[in-house]
Protein backbone atom coordinates (compact mmCIF):
# COMPACT_ATOMS: atom_id res chain seq x y z
CA UNK A 1 0.00 0.00 0.00
CA UNK A 2 1.44 3.15 -0.87
CA UNK A 3 2.02 6.29 1.71
CA UNK A 4 0.05 9.46 1.65
CA UNK A 5 -2.69 11.10 2.73
CA UNK A 6 -6.30 9.23 3.19
CA UNK A 7 -4.71 6.22 1.38
CA UNK A 8 -4.83 4.21 4.55
CA UNK A 9 -7.85 4.89 5.64
CA UNK A 10 -9.22 4.40 2.24
CA UNK A 11 -7.44 0.92 2.14
CA UNK A 12 -9.37 0.51 5.08
CA UNK A 13 -12.43 0.95 3.97
CA UNK A 14 -12.51 -1.39 1.31
CA UNK A 15 -10.83 -4.62 2.84
CA UNK A 16 -12.80 -7.31 3.80
CA UNK A 17 -12.96 -8.87 7.67
CA UNK A 18 -9.43 -10.66 8.11
CA UNK A 19 -7.69 -9.09 5.98
CA UNK A 20 -3.78 -8.41 6.07
CA UNK A 21 -2.63 -4.34 5.00
CA UNK A 22 0.76 -4.75 4.09
CA UNK A 23 2.34 -0.80 4.49
CA UNK A 24 5.07 0.21 2.78
CA UNK A 25 7.94 2.69 4.16
CA UNK A 26 6.69 6.25 4.18
CA UNK A 27 4.48 8.30 5.94
CA UNK A 28 0.78 7.55 6.18
CA UNK A 29 -1.64 10.22 7.21
CA UNK A 30 -3.04 9.25 10.59
CA UNK A 31 -6.53 9.69 12.64
CA UNK A 32 -7.63 5.96 11.05
CA UNK A 33 -10.38 3.92 12.65
CA UNK A 34 -10.12 0.21 12.18
CA UNK A 35 -13.58 -0.92 12.22
CA UNK A 36 -13.45 -4.55 11.47
CA UNK A 37 -10.61 -7.38 12.45
CA UNK A 38 -7.72 -7.15 10.00
CA UNK A 39 -3.85 -6.92 10.53
CA UNK A 40 -2.08 -3.67 9.49
CA UNK A 41 1.30 -5.23 9.26
CA UNK A 42 3.80 -2.41 8.42
CA UNK A 43 7.94 -2.86 7.18
CA UNK A 44 9.55 -1.07 10.77
CA UNK A 45 9.93 1.90 8.74
CA UNK A 46 6.26 2.50 7.93
CA UNK A 47 4.97 5.91 10.07
CA UNK A 48 1.44 6.82 10.95
CA UNK A 49 1.05 10.34 11.66
CA UNK A 50 -1.35 12.35 13.54
CA UNK A 51 -0.23 15.37 12.84
CA UNK A 52 -0.52 16.75 16.37
CA UNK A 53 -4.51 16.11 16.25
CA UNK A 54 -6.82 13.28 18.02
CA UNK A 55 -6.00 9.94 18.13
CA UNK A 56 -3.94 8.27 15.25
CA UNK A 57 -4.88 5.06 15.62
CA UNK A 58 -8.45 3.77 16.60
CA UNK A 59 -9.14 -0.09 17.08
CA UNK A 60 -13.13 -0.33 17.44
CA UNK A 61 -12.97 -3.87 16.19
CA UNK A 62 -12.24 -7.68 17.97
CA UNK A 63 -9.30 -9.47 16.88
CA UNK A 64 -7.40 -5.99 15.13
CA UNK A 65 -3.38 -6.66 14.63
CA UNK A 66 -1.52 -3.75 14.43
CA UNK A 67 2.33 -4.88 14.07
CA UNK A 68 5.59 -3.05 13.02
CA UNK A 69 4.76 0.67 12.49
CA UNK A 70 5.86 3.82 14.05
CA UNK A 71 2.87 5.69 15.21
CA UNK A 72 3.56 9.34 16.50
CA UNK A 73 2.25 12.68 16.90
CA UNK A 74 -0.93 12.35 18.30
CA UNK A 75 -3.28 15.76 19.85
CA UNK A 76 -2.10 16.53 23.70
CA UNK A 77 -5.51 17.02 25.31
CA UNK A 78 -6.10 14.86 28.33
CA UNK A 79 -9.49 15.38 27.96
CA UNK A 80 -10.44 13.91 25.15
CA UNK A 81 -7.53 10.61 25.88
CA UNK A 82 -5.45 11.67 22.59
CA UNK A 83 -3.37 8.76 22.12
CA UNK A 84 -1.18 6.51 19.47
CA UNK A 85 -3.34 3.76 19.50
CA UNK A 86 -6.65 4.05 21.33
CA UNK A 87 -8.62 0.52 21.65
CA UNK A 88 -12.36 0.91 22.51
CA UNK A 89 -14.71 -1.78 24.07
CA UNK A 90 -15.05 -2.98 21.05
CA UNK A 91 -11.85 -4.05 20.53
CA UNK A 92 -11.51 -7.39 22.12
CA UNK A 93 -8.80 -9.63 21.78
CA UNK A 94 -6.32 -6.47 20.32
CA UNK A 95 -2.49 -7.56 19.48
CA UNK A 96 -0.43 -4.27 19.13
CA UNK A 97 3.05 -5.96 19.02
CA UNK A 98 6.63 -4.80 18.15
CA UNK A 99 5.65 -0.85 17.30
CA UNK A 100 7.42 2.16 18.60
CA UNK A 101 5.14 5.04 19.42
CA UNK A 102 6.62 8.43 20.17
CA UNK A 103 5.68 12.00 20.69
CA UNK A 104 2.19 11.16 21.29
CA UNK A 105 0.01 11.84 24.75
CA UNK A 106 -1.26 8.16 25.61
CA UNK A 107 0.97 5.80 24.01
CA UNK A 108 -1.67 3.17 23.98
CA UNK A 109 -5.04 3.28 25.63
CA UNK A 110 -7.23 0.16 26.08
CA UNK A 111 -10.22 1.51 27.03
CA UNK A 112 -12.70 -1.21 27.74
CA UNK A 113 -11.49 -4.37 25.68
CA UNK A 114 -11.50 -7.81 26.93
CA UNK A 115 -7.92 -9.95 26.59
CA UNK A 116 -6.40 -7.25 24.68
CA UNK A 117 -2.70 -7.71 24.13
CA UNK A 118 0.44 -5.01 24.05
CA UNK A 119 3.82 -6.65 24.02
CA UNK A 120 7.16 -5.81 22.49
CA UNK A 121 6.83 -1.96 22.04
CA UNK A 122 9.00 0.54 22.11
CA UNK A 123 7.22 3.85 23.78
CA UNK A 124 9.07 7.06 24.12
CA UNK A 125 6.51 9.76 26.10
CA UNK A 126 6.48 13.43 26.21
CA UNK A 127 8.74 15.50 28.19
CA UNK A 128 6.75 18.33 29.25
CA UNK A 129 8.22 20.04 32.17
CA UNK A 130 4.77 20.01 33.67
CA UNK A 131 4.87 16.03 34.65
CA UNK A 132 1.15 16.17 35.08
CA UNK A 133 0.37 17.46 32.05
CA UNK A 134 2.29 14.48 30.45
CA UNK A 135 0.24 11.01 29.21
CA UNK A 136 1.28 7.63 30.25
CA UNK A 137 3.36 4.90 28.19
CA UNK A 138 -0.13 3.01 28.95
CA UNK A 139 -3.42 3.42 30.04
CA UNK A 140 -5.61 0.71 31.02
CA UNK A 141 -9.56 0.90 32.42
CA UNK A 142 -12.14 -1.60 32.82
CA UNK A 143 -9.67 -4.48 30.24
CA UNK A 144 -10.26 -7.77 32.31
CA UNK A 145 -7.70 -10.20 30.85
CA UNK A 146 -5.51 -7.79 28.98
CA UNK A 147 -1.55 -8.77 28.93
CA UNK A 148 0.87 -5.52 28.80
CA UNK A 149 4.43 -7.43 28.39
CA UNK A 150 7.69 -6.62 27.45
CA UNK A 151 7.50 -3.26 26.45
CA UNK A 152 10.47 -0.12 26.62
CA UNK A 153 8.84 2.70 28.37
CA UNK A 154 9.94 5.77 28.75
CA UNK A 155 9.30 9.51 29.87
CA UNK A 156 5.26 10.54 29.99
CA UNK A 157 3.66 10.54 32.94
CA UNK A 158 3.41 7.02 34.48
CA UNK A 159 4.93 3.90 32.56
CA UNK A 160 1.62 1.70 33.07
CA UNK A 161 -1.68 2.73 34.69
CA UNK A 162 -4.27 0.99 35.20
CA UNK A 163 -7.65 1.41 36.81
CA UNK A 164 -11.04 -0.35 37.45
CA UNK A 165 -9.85 -3.33 35.73
CA UNK A 166 -9.07 -7.08 37.42
CA UNK A 167 -7.05 -10.40 35.66
CA UNK A 168 -4.69 -8.29 34.74
CA UNK A 169 -0.97 -9.47 33.58
CA UNK A 170 2.07 -7.09 33.60
CA UNK A 171 5.10 -8.95 32.64
CA UNK A 172 8.83 -8.03 31.89
CA UNK A 173 8.34 -4.39 30.93
CA UNK A 174 10.79 -1.43 31.08
CA UNK A 175 10.52 1.52 32.80
CA UNK A 176 12.25 4.51 32.96
CA UNK A 177 12.16 8.48 33.65
CA UNK A 178 8.89 8.27 34.98
CA UNK A 179 6.83 9.86 37.79
CA UNK A 180 5.82 5.78 38.41
CA UNK A 181 7.01 2.69 37.16
CA UNK A 182 3.45 1.23 37.22
CA UNK A 183 0.57 2.62 38.72
CA UNK A 184 -2.65 0.77 40.11
CA UNK A 185 -6.02 1.87 41.10
CA UNK A 186 -8.89 -0.25 41.91
CA UNK A 187 -7.29 -3.11 40.13
CA UNK A 188 -7.65 -6.74 41.78
CA UNK A 189 -6.63 -10.65 40.91
CA UNK A 190 -3.73 -9.25 38.99
CA UNK A 191 -0.23 -10.65 38.17
CA UNK A 192 2.92 -7.90 38.41
CA UNK A 193 6.13 -9.80 37.78
CA UNK A 194 9.82 -9.41 36.52
CA UNK A 195 9.30 -5.97 35.46
CA UNK A 196 11.86 -3.23 35.80
CA UNK A 197 11.91 0.37 37.09
CA UNK A 198 14.79 2.67 36.67
CA UNK A 199 15.44 6.46 37.77
CA UNK A 200 11.40 6.86 38.57
CA UNK A 201 9.86 8.80 41.13
CA UNK A 202 8.35 5.83 42.71
CA UNK A 203 8.63 2.07 41.22
CA UNK A 204 5.42 0.11 41.56
CA UNK A 205 2.53 2.17 43.12
CA UNK A 206 0.08 -0.56 44.10
CA UNK A 207 -3.12 1.60 45.50
CA UNK A 208 -6.91 0.10 46.47
CA UNK A 209 -6.26 -2.93 44.75
CA UNK A 210 -6.94 -6.73 46.35
CA UNK A 211 -5.07 -9.88 45.82
CA UNK A 212 -2.29 -9.47 43.44
CA UNK A 213 0.89 -11.34 42.96
CA UNK A 214 3.65 -8.70 42.60
CA UNK A 215 7.04 -11.38 42.05
CA UNK A 216 10.65 -10.71 41.01
CA UNK A 217 10.01 -7.34 40.14
CA UNK A 218 13.59 -4.94 40.47
CA UNK A 219 13.16 -1.13 41.36
CA UNK A 220 16.91 0.65 41.07
CA UNK A 221 17.53 4.29 42.30
CA UNK A 222 14.06 5.59 41.93
CA UNK A 223 14.00 8.78 43.84
CA UNK A 224 10.81 8.35 46.90
CA UNK A 225 9.54 4.45 46.81
CA UNK A 226 10.82 1.31 45.39
CA UNK A 227 7.82 -0.50 46.35
CA UNK A 228 4.14 1.38 47.51
CA UNK A 229 1.11 -0.61 48.94
CA UNK A 230 -1.24 1.98 49.74
CA UNK A 231 -4.64 -0.14 50.59
CA UNK A 232 -3.66 -3.23 49.02
CA UNK A 233 -4.61 -5.97 50.89
CA UNK A 234 -4.62 -10.37 50.62
CA UNK A 235 -1.74 -10.02 48.01
CA UNK A 236 1.49 -11.28 47.72
CA UNK A 237 4.80 -9.17 47.36
CA UNK A 238 7.81 -12.27 46.91
CA UNK A 239 11.18 -12.25 45.28
CA UNK A 240 11.25 -8.23 44.45
CA UNK A 241 14.41 -5.80 44.93
CA UNK A 242 14.69 -2.63 45.84
CA UNK A 243 18.17 -0.79 45.18
CA UNK A 244 20.12 2.09 44.52
CA UNK A 245 19.23 5.20 47.23
CA UNK A 246 15.19 5.23 46.90
CA UNK A 247 13.75 7.50 50.42
CA UNK A 248 11.65 4.71 51.24
CA UNK A 249 12.56 1.31 49.51
CA UNK A 250 9.14 -0.34 50.42
CA UNK A 251 6.54 1.95 51.93
CA UNK A 252 3.28 0.46 53.75
CA UNK A 253 -0.05 2.35 53.91
CA UNK A 254 -2.91 0.97 55.35
CA UNK A 255 -2.18 -2.00 53.44
CA UNK A 256 -3.43 -5.35 55.24
CA UNK A 257 -3.32 -9.48 55.44
CA UNK A 258 -0.68 -9.33 52.81
CA UNK A 259 2.21 -11.97 52.58
CA UNK A 260 5.86 -10.08 51.87
CA UNK A 261 8.63 -12.24 52.10
CA UNK A 262 11.93 -13.17 50.21
CA UNK A 263 12.52 -9.50 48.84
CA UNK A 264 16.08 -7.94 49.49
CA UNK A 265 15.72 -3.75 50.11
CA UNK A 266 19.12 -2.52 49.94
CA UNK A 267 20.58 1.22 50.64
CA UNK A 268 17.74 3.31 50.82
CA UNK A 269 17.29 6.55 53.55
CA UNK A 270 14.70 4.05 55.14
CA UNK A 271 14.28 0.70 54.23
CA UNK A 272 10.56 -0.12 55.13
CA UNK A 273 8.17 2.53 56.63
CA UNK A 274 4.91 0.59 58.68
CA UNK A 275 2.15 2.94 58.86
CA UNK A 276 -1.67 3.88 59.33
CA UNK A 277 -3.04 0.71 61.21
CA UNK A 278 -2.01 -1.85 58.51
CA UNK A 279 -2.50 -4.98 59.81
CA UNK A 280 -2.16 -8.73 59.61
CA UNK A 281 0.67 -8.91 57.09
CA UNK A 282 2.48 -11.80 57.61
CA UNK A 283 6.80 -10.15 56.90
CA UNK A 284 9.41 -13.23 56.67
CA UNK A 285 12.59 -13.93 55.21
CA UNK A 286 13.27 -10.81 53.49
CA UNK A 287 16.68 -8.81 53.03
CA UNK A 288 17.48 -5.13 55.00
CA UNK A 289 20.77 -4.68 54.13
CA UNK A 290 22.71 -1.23 54.66
CA UNK A 291 19.72 0.81 54.78
CA UNK A 292 20.26 3.95 56.66
CA UNK A 293 17.25 3.89 58.72
CA UNK A 294 15.85 -0.22 58.43
CA UNK A 295 12.33 0.28 59.52
CA UNK A 296 10.52 3.57 60.13
CA UNK A 297 7.13 2.45 62.50
CA UNK A 298 5.72 5.08 64.68
CA UNK A 299 2.69 3.21 66.66
CA UNK A 300 2.05 1.41 70.37
CA UNK A 301 1.58 -1.82 69.03
CA UNK A 302 3.78 -5.06 69.44
CA UNK A 303 3.96 -6.47 65.77
CA UNK A 304 5.93 -9.90 64.73
CA UNK A 305 7.98 -9.96 62.00
CA UNK A 306 9.04 -13.59 61.69
CA UNK A 307 6.92 -16.67 60.05
CA UNK A 308 6.81 -20.48 61.70
CA UNK A 309 10.33 -20.05 63.28
CA UNK A 310 11.63 -17.76 60.29
CA UNK A 311 12.30 -13.77 60.46
CA UNK A 312 14.38 -11.64 57.81
CA UNK A 313 17.92 -11.05 57.43
CA UNK A 314 19.31 -7.11 59.09
CA UNK A 315 23.12 -5.87 57.88
CA UNK A 316 23.08 -4.14 61.19
CA UNK A 317 22.13 -6.76 63.74
CA UNK A 318 25.35 -7.87 65.77
CA UNK A 319 23.90 -11.42 66.43
CA UNK A 320 25.47 -14.48 67.27
CA UNK A 321 24.39 -18.03 66.35
CA UNK A 322 25.91 -20.35 68.98
CA UNK A 323 24.11 -23.54 67.79
CA UNK A 324 24.77 -22.48 64.45
CA UNK A 325 20.95 -23.48 63.42
CA UNK A 326 21.12 -20.14 60.74
CA UNK A 327 18.88 -18.06 63.25
CA UNK A 328 19.97 -15.12 65.64
CA UNK A 329 20.54 -16.35 69.07
CA UNK A 330 18.85 -12.87 70.46
CA UNK A 331 15.35 -11.40 68.89
CA UNK A 332 16.40 -8.15 66.23
CA UNK A 333 14.05 -4.99 67.56
CA UNK A 334 14.76 -2.12 64.93
CA UNK A 335 13.86 1.19 66.39
CA UNK A 336 14.41 1.93 70.19
CA UNK A 337 12.29 4.87 72.26
CA UNK A 338 14.95 7.35 70.97
CA UNK A 339 14.05 7.04 67.51
CA UNK A 340 10.17 7.31 68.15
CA UNK A 341 11.23 10.65 69.88
CA UNK A 342 12.88 11.70 67.04
CA UNK A 343 10.61 10.65 64.46
CA UNK A 344 8.10 13.16 66.33
CA UNK A 345 10.28 15.45 67.37
CA UNK A 346 12.69 16.18 64.63
CA UNK A 347 14.69 18.83 67.18
CA UNK A 348 15.63 16.02 69.00
CA UNK A 349 18.41 15.13 66.88
CA UNK A 350 20.44 17.57 68.77
CA UNK A 351 20.60 15.23 71.60
CA UNK A 352 21.74 12.15 69.65
CA UNK A 353 24.66 12.26 71.32
CA UNK A 354 24.61 13.36 74.59
CA UNK A 355 24.56 11.25 77.76
CA UNK A 356 21.32 10.86 78.44
CA UNK A 357 20.37 9.46 74.93
CA UNK A 358 22.98 6.96 75.60
CA UNK A 359 22.04 6.09 79.31
CA UNK A 360 18.33 5.63 77.64
CA UNK A 361 19.14 3.21 75.00
CA UNK A 362 21.23 1.80 77.07
CA UNK A 363 18.22 1.19 79.85
CA UNK A 364 16.43 -0.39 77.09
CA UNK A 365 19.08 -2.91 75.99
CA UNK A 366 19.54 -4.15 79.82
CA UNK A 367 15.12 -4.21 80.41
CA UNK A 368 14.07 -4.97 77.12
CA UNK A 369 10.68 -3.81 79.00
CA UNK A 370 11.29 -0.35 78.88
CA UNK A 371 10.76 -0.95 74.42
CA UNK A 372 8.00 0.84 73.18
CA UNK A 373 5.48 -0.70 71.05
CA UNK A 374 6.81 -1.32 67.61
CA UNK A 375 8.64 -4.23 65.43
CA UNK A 376 10.09 -7.16 66.62
CA UNK A 377 11.93 -10.12 64.71
CA UNK A 378 12.11 -12.96 67.20
CA UNK A 379 13.69 -15.46 64.91
CA UNK A 380 16.37 -12.64 62.56
CA UNK A 381 18.10 -14.49 59.84
CA UNK A 382 21.64 -14.73 59.69
CA UNK A 383 22.73 -14.58 55.61
CA UNK A 384 19.88 -13.31 52.89
CA UNK A 385 17.85 -16.70 51.95
CA UNK A 386 19.75 -18.21 49.60
CA UNK A 387 22.48 -16.34 50.10
CA UNK A 388 25.79 -17.63 52.23
CA UNK A 389 26.77 -16.62 55.55
CA UNK A 390 28.16 -13.30 56.42
CA UNK A 391 26.80 -11.07 52.97
CA UNK A 392 28.28 -8.06 52.43
CA UNK A 393 24.55 -6.71 50.38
Amino acid sequence: MPPGTGTLQQAINQSDAGDRLLLNAGVYAGQVIIDRPLELLGSGSSIIDGGGKGRVITIAAPDVIVRAVIVQQSGTSLATEDSGIFVTSDGDRALIENNQLQHNLIGINLKGPEQAFVRDNVITGSKNPRMNERGNGVQLWNTPGSVVENNDIRFGRDGIFVTTSHDNIFHGNNLRDLRFGIHYMYTHDSRISSNRSTGNHAGFALMFSDRLQVADNISTGDRDHGLFLNYANYSEIAGNRVTGGSEKCLFIYNANVNRIHNNIFSGCQIGIHFTAGSAGNQIYENAFVHNRTQVKYVGTRHIEWSFEGRGNYWSDNPAFDLNDDGIADQPYRPNDLMDQIIWRHPIAKLLLNSPATQLLRWAQSEFPSLYPGGISDSTPLMAIPGQPLSPDG
